[in-house]
This record gives structure tokens, sequence and C-alpha cells, in this order.
């Protein structure tokens, strides 16, 4: 994998530091900025054309779905990766059809971040372990996700 250049947004200073901790263990990753809300993260994306965009959900004055939209509306190049405390199937689905190939929950982060990061930055989806399906549809996550692809 070549360089990549990532913008990390989170509104929780502790856990971009957690990403900046764990991705500075990679060589070819190269945070470019950090942001702490919605708004700050569609001008950081303008500015920097980031190849990987790492994104929280929950995020101030412009939610991370949102923020994803209008990053999506500027380019389709990039990947965005959301990384949320957020683990219900529904926000997971609407996060996906925002146009982020990936994500993780913040709980499994530790474990599956560089996972996920890379399976994305090969132009792969990933979906992380800890999501639930509350209509338990019999229907495999894996199932469902491939449905959102299609």
């Amino acid at each position: 994998m070549s360089s990549v250049r990532v913008l990390v947004v989170d509104d929780y200073e502790p856990f971009r530091r957690f990403v900046r901790s764990t991705l500075g263990t990679r060589p070819e990753m190269h945070i470019v900025r950090e942001a702490s809300d919605g708004p700050e993260a569609v001008r950081a994306f303008e500015e920097l054309r980031p190849d990987l965009i790492i994104l929280d959900i929950g995020l101030p004055t412009l939610n991370g779905i949102e923020a994803a939209r209008q990053i999506r509306k500027l380019s389709a190049e990039s990947k965005i990766l959301f990384v949320s405390q957020e683990s219900s199937w529904d926000v997971v689905q609407e996060a996906l059809r925002s146009g982020a190939q990936g994500y993780v929950v913040k709980a499994h982060a530790a474990s599956e971040l560089l996972v996920a990061v890379e399976e994305v930055c090969r132009g792969r989806r990933y979906i992380g372990s800890g999501i639930s399906d509350p209509n338990r549809t019999g229907i495999t996550l894996a199932q469902n996700c491939e449905r959102l692809f299609d």
C-alpha cells in the first residue's frame, strides 16, 4: 500500500489520540488533519482532499452522516470509514448509504481499526463486529451489507 493521507474526524480528543497512535504504527499512514465537527471536516476535506476520512457519526453541528454526504458530493474517490459508538443496524445502513466503504463500532476499534483501514484503502468493504440487527430476520449481516452495495 502506498502513502495514505488521512483526515480524522471525532469530537472526542482522546479518541483522536487513539487513532493517531494506532495509525502511527503503519508508516504509510499520514494524518494530514484532525477535525472535531462536521463543518470543519467538510472544510478540511475541500482543502486537503485526503485519501481516507475516518469519521464519527455523533458530531456537533453537523453529524457524520451528513458530513459524509457533503464530502461524497465533492469527491467520489476518497474513502470513508465510519468509527462510531452507534451499533444499530439502521444507523450502519444509513452510514453506508451516505457513501462510506466501512464501519467499525468504537468498542471494537482496538482490534478492528487497522484491518478496516487496510480493507477500505484497498477498495474493499469492511463491516466490523458488534453491530446489532434488532429485526433478527434470519438474514445475516453480511447478506444485508451486500444488498446495500449492489
